[in-house]
């Protein structure tokens, strides 16, 4: 039997979705939680392979038991009950055999989060960025990213990835209250791929570069000609969809 189950998780204290060798991994924490509950060992399989120190409102991986669950609800608190406050299990229901987390879906969409100010509150959840912008520019920036399907300039080098050909469909820069938030939506992203775009789109903010030179960046499909990365701590996977049939839309997610 297989199924999905949705999850959160502050990234803070992970070194990312994927099991390591060393270190603590979102994937071996929820696996070694099953596979105490079920009394059989687990392997998870996520929709989307987060980096250390990013973060989830919403992240969907597959499993599949022996047997089918009792009361995949019950499973819900138990698993909840054990683990730790920065991991949180939302709910897990059944899906056909062949259904799989990181294939099934259809699109991801992150946010990257900027504060101008310092705030308590959101230490290691939003990138402190006091220098001014220019949203203008960076939004002119990101609607080109729409127009292109090729972003070899901002994925990490010497990836295993058969293509660098994504589909983005949302791009923009938003004030929300006293954060700046960065809202991209793809049916897939390279490793590193959204925060070397908010770095670059920051240079563009900045002046360090104009959106002619972004478009530039795009084109020459090389990773040295993009900016730096922007910290870990300000991303988020927000969403992650499926068609219907899978996981019911109406379904609400949080960030």
């Amino acid at each position: 039997m297989r199924y999905f189950i949705e999850l959160s998780y502050k990234g803070t204290d992970f070194i990312g979705w994927q099991r390591q060798v060393k270190g603590r991994s979102v994937q071996q924490t929820l696996e070694e939680a099953m596979a105490t509950i079920l009394r059989q060992p687990v392997e998870i399989v996520g929709s989307s392979r987060t980096d250390a120190g990013v973060h989830a409102g919403q992240q969907f991986a597959h499993f599949d038991s022996q047997v089918p669950l009792a009361d995949p609800e019950k499973l819900v608190y138990r698993l909840n009950s054990i683990l730790s406050y920065d991991l949180a299990v939302r709910r897990i229901f059944p899906v056909e055999a062949e259904v799989h987390a990181r294939f099934a879906a259809t699109y991801r969409r992150y946010e990257y989060r900027i504060i101008r100010h310092k705030n308590p509150f959101l230490t290691n959840q939003a990138y402190l960025f006091r220098p001014d912008l220019d949203l203008e520019a960076m939004n002119a920036a990101a609607a080109l990213l729409l127009k292109f399907d090729d972003f070899e300039s901002f994925s990490k080098v010497h990836t295993d990835v058969k293509t660098f050909l994504c589909t983005i469909t949302t791009a923009e820069w938003q004030w929300a209250g006293g954060t700046l938030i960065f809202r991209i939506q793809a049916n897939r992203f390279l490793r590193g791929m959204v925060r070397a775009l908010v770095g670059t789109l920051l240079d563009v903010g900045t002046g360090k570069q104009t959106v002619a030179d972004f478009e530039n960046i795009i084109l020459a499909k090389n990773r040295k000609h993009a900016g730096a990365q922007a910290p870990a701590h300000g991303l988020f996977l927000v969403e992650v969809g499926y068609p219907s049939e899978i996981v019911r839309p109406d379904y609400l997610n949080f960030t």
